[in-house]
């Protein structure tokens, strides 16, 4: 079953081209990861959304994401709390949203 992590991130005040070009430099393609998108949420906030298999193969990619963000880790600022993290398998097909409509 497909599942997803998505992790925020708040980067230190004119540190975003840093922090994209991080993730650009690693070739971010593990074994079971699908795609992999990163946007921008606000001022110096960034969301990383990463499509998987599996939750599996989410679980043996964590050290691979672990020594990633390790690469980063000086460009972010106020530490988000790993709370914030959030795993989920896809428990049913997506709803389709049309472009220009709120989501409600």
């Amino acid at each position: 079953m497909t599942a997803f992590n998505v992790v925020r991130f708040r980067v230190k005040p004119g540190r975003d081209e840093d922090f994209l070009e991080a993730h650009r430099r690693r070739k971010l393609e593990w074994s079971g990861m699908r795609r992999v998108t990163i946007i921008k949420t606000g001022e110096r906030s960034y969301c990383f959304i990463g499509e998987w298999d599996s939750m599996q193969a989410m679980a043996a990619a964590r050290p691979h994401m672990i020594a990633t963000l390790d690469t980063f880790r000086d460009t972010l600022g106020v530490r988000i709390p790993t709370k914030s993290a959030v795993d989920s398998e896809r428990r049913r097909p997506p709803i389709p949203i049309e472009a220009g409509r709120a989501f409600r």
